[in-house]
């Protein structure tokens, strides 16, 4: 079964340096139909004005994951990490027991685009944990590149979860395909373009949830950049 969540739906703030989309329930967007799938439970997709940013806050226990898609983000955090983040290249947070961290555009003059993700870790209190890792256009071209799994493998960076995080660009008319395993959870979100998934329509910014589906067909009706989750159910 195929739910689709469309970008319209989506939580919504405009804060003037801040323009943000919720997939799912976040500050102060509310909504007990959309609070997660599996432990999937952050997808923002957030355009940032230059020269300003999110000031230092705290999480604890979470994966975040960041995805540049377009600019570049100025990372800060307690553990000593300060790095820029451009589009091909993800970034891993394991807020474990506690960090604190900034993220600002880091232009004065192009706005930055990307999707943050959060994801419950399988178990809280881990030591916290940084990394970033170039998937370049491409790796992900024409295929579901692997970015972030549970062990780390063909070079994802490593989350604390039974998930994999797949990122893919398809020309159009390219296809895809995904088995999933049984009693798997599945989310598809388009960054750009248009797709079908198992012939489902999905626009910009449209989310899929994903049950009782064995395989999915992913084709490309447009250029299209996308993110897949497969999930523990």
């Amino acid at each position: 079964m195929i739910t689709i969540r469309k970008a319209k739906e989506r939580g919504h703030a405009d804060h003037g340096w801040l323009d943000t989309y919720h997939t799912f329930s976040f500050a102060d967007y509310r909504d007990s139909r959309h609070m997660g799938w599996g432990p999937l439970r952050v997808i923002n997709e957030d355009r940032v004005a230059p020269g300003t940013g999110f000031p230092t806050h705290a999480h604890r226990d979470m994966e975040i994951i960041t995805y540049v898609l377009e600019g570049a983000l100025e990372h800060r955090d307690s553990l000593g990490t300060g790095s820029v983040i451009r589009p091909g290249e993800v970034q891993r947070m394991s807020a474990g027991t506690g960090v604190r961290h900034s993220e600002y555009n880091a232009s004065k003059t192009e706005p930055v685009h990307l999707l943050q993700i959060w994801i419950e870790p399988a178990r809280s209190g881990i030591a916290p944990g940084y990394e970033q890792k170039t998937f370049a256009e491409p790796e992900r071209r024409g295929r579901l590149r692997l970015i972030a799994a549970a062990d780390g493998r063909d070079g994802a960076v490593t989350i604390h979860q039974d998930a994999a995080v797949y990122a893919t660009t398809l020309a159009r008319g390219e296809r895809v395909e995904h088995a999933l395993g049984a009693g798997r959870l599945a989310w598809l979100q388009v960054a750009r373009g248009a797709l079908l998934v198992n012939g489902e329509r999905l626009e910009p910014g449209d989310g899929a949830a994903i049950e009782n589906e064995r395989r999915l067909d992913i084709e490309a009706l447009e250029p299209a950049e996308a993110l897949l989750f497969d999930l523990p159910g």
